[in-house]
């Protein structure tokens, strides 16, 4: 059996209000009989909270840390679990990594996969069209310079150009 909550903060030397925190939050677990074990609950709340900040209640609070059975915070992390401060260094880095792809972005590095996607798509359907219309353009020029039939010129030439375009569809296209 351990302590009462009241008891407990006395021997945090805080109010109870800020252990009902703690375990609401899960820093610190109470027994199964609702009361707390102040060694293991000390532990929990020294691994489990972030150092005080200066300025407000710093200095009872660093006599505290000093007293501290675990002041080493890393030889006291959980083997399994995840402690508050290593989910706080995961956050840091996500936000870092976040803001490195905004700023990339507003600087014009980067562009929108599905836009990009959608523009090669566009140019190469524009390219083809412009191919599949030529021999209809040019056929008649070529057929008076070179003295042959309009028609078996413009056949000959779409039938060649339809062929190319074939063997280019067949390529491809990667964008990861």
């Amino acid at each position: 059996m351990g302590l009462s909550i009241r008891a407990y903060a006395r021997h945090r030397g805080v109010s109870d209000t800020a252990v009902h925190k703690a375990i609401r939050a899960g820093r610190i677990t109470p027994e199964a009989d609702g009361t707390i074990d102040p060694d293991k609950a000390d532990r929990d709340w020294a691994r489990n909270s972030e150092p005080p900040k200066e300025g407000t209640g710093a200095k009872a609070a660093k006599v505290r840390v000093a007293d501290d059975p675990a002041p080493n915070l890393a030889a006291g992390l959980p083997a399994g679990g995840t402690s508050l401060l290593q989910a706080r260094t995961v956050n840091e880095v996500v936000k870092a990594q976040t803001n490195k792809v905004r700023l990339a972005r507003l600087k014009g590095d980067l562009v929108d996969r599905n836009q990009a996607i959608a523009h090669v798509f566009k140019l190469a359907r524009t390219e083809r069209d412009a191919w599949l219309n030529w021999p209809a353009r040019i056929s008649a020029q070529m057929a008076a310079r070179l003295g042959m039939d309009a028609h078996a010129l413009h056949v000959a030439l779409e039938a060649a150009v339809r062929e190319h375009l074939a063997e280019l569809g067949e390529l491809k296209v990667r964008v990861d």
